[in-house]
């Protein structure tokens, strides 16, 4: 059968590996410092897989999978969502609203993004702005950015999220099924499998940057920031000095996090040439000329589907300052890894973080304002790396 591959499907379909228990033979990367733990700051949400905040907001932005956002506000989940979309967003097992991105001046314009499946299972990148109350949007405002059609119904990869450069940058996957049937990740024509960027604040109802890599290429879509990826389930860049960092759901054997310097402009992750560090097609002798490899990769034996995070730039932990947190949908570990500019090293396993029982299926990580950094379950939970 397909691996239908992003982390709740696997829950619901994949009997190849013990979704819902722990690896019980983790690799040996270590262990956590002890001075960290989690606090649940919200619980009861319908399948939360993201959160984010505007800058310099105390509030923090809680995305349901189901099709509303929510606010944590003081300690407390506003009883009405700050956007009910629940009407518009397809149910599917990868489908729904995945994700929200605050413009860099949201506090004077108001405008926010979301990324969700609609109806008929296309990809639509949709604006927005807030109302005359703060807690709530304006749905009378929605403006159709950017709309993809999707031909399966899963790898619709989902975030969307402000660049350092001020950009808006889109994570798609490669359209789904299995093994890139319709070969989009490699065909720059194509918007699938990709990592787009687009200027919302110029042109209508966007603006192709002219120093995007193929703008000037026949047949490629200008959109195009990065390729060859299968299925983006979350990428992120460090608050210091912006790298990017990209975790890729693999198909039947690997799981990878790319790191690169800066924003990775042009590149080729390598997918479906690539699966991880070795040959997917064809299976042997693969071109590895132009790709860019991950920095780390795990097998199916330690998990089958990764929950990308953030680099940790918060206050509140110095000692865990630039770690890049990810987690595996299926095994439950966390763990962390500092990126030198040429791989992976400090690997670390972090079991005091690792959610247990109904909550153990972490699906995302975020950050507030300040930078500090939280998880999320499909047990409806969302808890906030805190000191010990």
């Amino acid at each position: 059968m397909l691996r239908p591959h992003l982390a709740w499907a696997l829950a619901l379909s994949i009997t190849a590996c013990e979704c819902n228990s722990r690896a019980t033979e983790p690799a040996p990367d270590g262990g956590g410092d002890g001075g960290v733990t989690l606090e649940r700051v919200a619980s009861g949400l319908s399948f939360p897989v993201h959160v984010a905040a505007p800058r310099g907001d105390a509030r923090l932005f809680i995305v349901e999978k189901t099709g509303r956002v929510k606010i944590l506000r003081d300690g407390s989940v506003l009883g009405t969502p700050f956007l009910d979309l629940s009407g518009q967003v397809s149910g599917g097992s990868e489908q729904g609203l995945l994700s929200i991105a605050f413009h860099p001046d949201f506090a004077s314009n108001g405008r926010f993004y979301v990324d969700y499946t609609d109806r008929a299972g296309d990809t639509q990148i949709v604006e927005l702005r807030v109302s005359g109350d703060r807690d709530r949007a304006d749905p009378a405002t929605a403006r159709t950015i950017l709309s993809i059609p999707q031909p399966f119904s899963n790898h619709n990869g989902g975030l969307v999220a402000f660049g350092p450069d001020g950009k808006l940058y889109i994570g798609m996957g490669d359209g789904g099924s299995g093994g890139d049937p319709e070969e989009n990740a490699q065909n720059l024509g194509s918007l699938l499998g990709k990592l787009l960027r687009i200027d919302v604040d110029a042109g209508q109802p966007y603006a192709v940057p002219p120093d995007n890599p193929f703008v000037d290429r026949a047949g490629a879509r200008g959109e195009i920031w990065a390729y060859g990826l299968r299925n983006p389930w979350r990428f992120a860049f460090d608050r210091q000095g912006g790298d990017l960092y990209v975790a890729d759901v693999g198909q039947n054997r690997f799981e990878e996090v790319h790191a690169v310097r800066g924003a990775g402009r042009g590149l080729n992750y390598g997918w479906d040439i690539m699966e991880g560090r070795e040959c997917f097609e064809p299976s042997e002798g693969c071109d590895r000329t132009g790709l860019t490899l991950p920095v780390l990769t795990y097998d199916h034996g330690d998990g089958c589907s990764i929950s990308g995070g953030h680099v940790y730039r918060g206050e509140a932990i110095p000692e865990i300052r630039g770690h890049y947190f990810y987690s595996d949908y299926c095994s439950g570990f966390v763990r962390s890894l500092r990126f030198d500019g040429n791989g992976a090293t400090d690997e670390r396993r972090w079991t005091e973080l690792e959610p247990t029982g109904g909550d153990s299926q972490v699906t995302s990580f975020g950050e507030d304002a300040a930078g500090e950094l939280y998880l999320m379950t499909a047990g409806g939970s969302v808890y906030k790396i805190v000191p010990r």
